[in-house]
């Protein structure tokens, strides 16, 4: 009976809030430090009161300038332009933010036809090797093979770069941005009418911003590299341009932002990942009608453009959601101060005995008039 009796006095208990005037500075200074933490990081540093779009569309216009003059005991005296050391001439996307090019810095080239090929070795006959034709047994011989004769002799460039001045040519990266979201769009190269602006100016970051014309010496050393170091086995570049717009302040506080660095990146030059070479072949017919191929192994630079983006403008609904999230956070830190002040304090017994108090009516007149007086109760002002 008495157990049924508390069960029964439990079910008409009712709870309200009671508020304690805490003066304690420090505690003050903490909540209120908290608060400012929370709103700063969400609507100052997240932006929090604005929409964003990052699905940037971008088109990237690639021109490289610059001569140079060779001669050498393989090909003679030879005058090197774009068309001929830029691979491919017309830089080709392969994907929406990625484009590729080679630039040659050693050659290496093979003049061959299709005929029986002869070269030293020491295997029997089979498919890879072709036919071995030796003496006897105990010697090496001759194995016959049919291909493009003659063939590749394993080679290392043991110079410096074949277009010694590579490093003062000049690369033009000229890229269009949109961002749909905003029908927002904005290109890198300054707006001016000009003409000549572009002949004579170079990038810079606090002088010429957008200006995108970039001097290829310039470009590794913004990687924190050396040309000439990469000239001998080649190497890997990444140019990125990053976009980040807050288009509340207007058109003209978004800027481009261009990072450099080195993607073959290795502890010396003498491992075997360290460089880039390619080989691609020129075919062409004598006047008789024979085919034949140039076969070049070309030791480059490899630039890899990529293009990153984001935009931000005020919406209503994320600050909204925002706010909401704020006022949230601001609870979850009363509740963390209370712990701190209830259980960590020297004077949390008191603290608690007066945040959780009973009044108890021990002369109801009735059941339901006890518990409307509990109910009607306010808050009460306790001050410490």
């Amino acid at each position: 009976l008495a157990h049924l009796f508390s069960c029964c006095s439990s079910l008409l208990n009712f709870y309200v809030m009671q508020l304690l005037w805490v003066s304690r500075v420090r505690i003050n200074r903490w909540f209120i430090l908290r608060v400012a933490l929370i709103h700063r990081w969400v609507f100052v540093s997240k932006k929090g009161y604005q929409e964003t779009d990052e699905a940037i569309q971008s088109s990237v216009i690639t021109k490289l300038k610059g001569v140079s003059v060779t001669n050498t005991s393989e090909s003679g005296l030879l005058v090197w332009g774009p068309e001929d050391y830029v691979i491919p001439p017309q830089v080709k996307t392969f994907t929406q933010y990625y484009i590729y090019i080679y630039i040659y810095i050693y050659i290496y080239i093979i003049q061959a036809e299709t005929q029986m090929c002869l070269f030293t070795c020491d295997e029997v006959d089979d498919l890879k090797h072709g036919r071995c034709l030796r003496k006897d047994e105990s010697s090496n011989g001759t194995c016959e093979i049919y291909g493009w004769c003659p063939i590749e002799r394993k080679f290392k460039p043991h110079r410096g770069p074949l277009l010694t001045n590579a490093e003062n040519f000049t690369i033009y990266i000229k890229n269009f941005i949109q961002f749909p979201k905003f029908k927002f769009s904005k290109s890198n190269v300054l707006e001016t009418t000009d003409d000549s602006y572009l002949k004579k100016c170079r990038y810079d970051e606090e002088l010429h911003p957008y200006c995108p014309i970039f001097r290829l010496g310039d470009i590794t050393q913004r990687a924190r590299y050396n040309f000439q170091d990469m000239s001998t086995f080649g190497g890997s570049i990444g140019i990125m341009i990053s976009w980040n717009c807050d288009l509340d302040k207007g058109y003209s506080h978004c800027h481009p932002q261009y990072y450099f660095t080195r993607l073959d990146i290795s502890v010396s030059n003498t491992t075997i990942a360290t460089g880039f070479n390619f080989r691609h072949t020129r075919y062409f017919k004598n006047a008789t009608g024979e085919s034949y191929r140039s076969l070049f192994k070309v030791y480059g630079v490899r630039f890899n453009i990529m293009v990153h983006g984001k935009a931000g403008m005020f919406s209503i609904i994320p600050t909204a959601i925002n706010v909401a999230s704020g006022l949230a956070l601001m609870g979850a830190v009363t509740f963390f101060c209370d712990m701190v002040l209830l259980y960590l304090m020297k004077k949390g017994n008191s603290y608690r005995e007066r945040k959780f108090e009973d009044l108890i009516d021990k002369n109801p007149k009735s059941i339901f008039d006890g518990f409307c007086l509990l109910f009607s109760a306010d808050a009460q002002m306790l001050h410490l």
